[in-house]
């Protein structure tokens, strides 16, 4: 059995901001589960933000699905995006993630899986499930999450949780 155990909890306050950022993670738990809903300012119904660990954009190679309800197709990327909406959809909707990190304390290089939808009340949902390594063997200390589009912030209101997993 396992139990989940909130770490730390940020929420974006009038303005936005141009990251989410978790530090001095602690390692004294089995593994990490990062829970965001998020929404910027880019001029779009989605809006994509990639995650870096311990402030590292190198090494990191995905593989995933995705799809909108009249197409689906696969990807390949170099980076971990995650899905939130962007300025154009629905106000108030924000995009749903979940990105789970196993062993993040370990000494071997470190997957994730992630899954990730957004949606507005006027066009279709759209989806990610993703899976990565990023091949480094330090310790994961710190998620940084940062708007894809140039420029981009979180809108206010956006959140994210970081829970630690421990076994009992």
């Amino acid at each position: 059995m396992a139990n989940m155990i909130p770490i730390s909890t940020v929420t974006v306050g009038s303005g936005g901001a141009s990251t989410i950022e978790f530090n001095n993670i602690p390692q004294i738990y089995t593994d990490l589960v990062l829970k965001v809903s998020a929404r910027t300012n880019q001029a779009s119904v989605t809006s994509e933000y990639n995650v870096t660990f311990n402030g590292s954009t190198s090494s990191i190679s995905l593989r995933g699905l995705y799809g909108n309800g009249s197409a689906a197709g696969s990807q390949t990327l170099t980076r971990h995006p995650m899905l939130g909406t962007g300025s154009t959809a629905t106000s108030n909707t924000f995009g749903n993630s979940e990105l789970y990190i196993p062993n993040y304390a370990g000494s071997n290089n470190k997957s994730s899986s992630s899954d990730a939808v957004a949606e507005s009340n006027t066009t279709t949902v759209f989806s990610y499930l993703n899976a990565s390594l990023w091949s480094n063997t330090a310790p994961v200390s710190s998620i940084t999450l940062t708007p894809d589009a140039s420029g981009s912030t979180f809108s206010q209101y956006s959140s994210a949780t970081l829970y630690g997993i421990r076994k009992y």
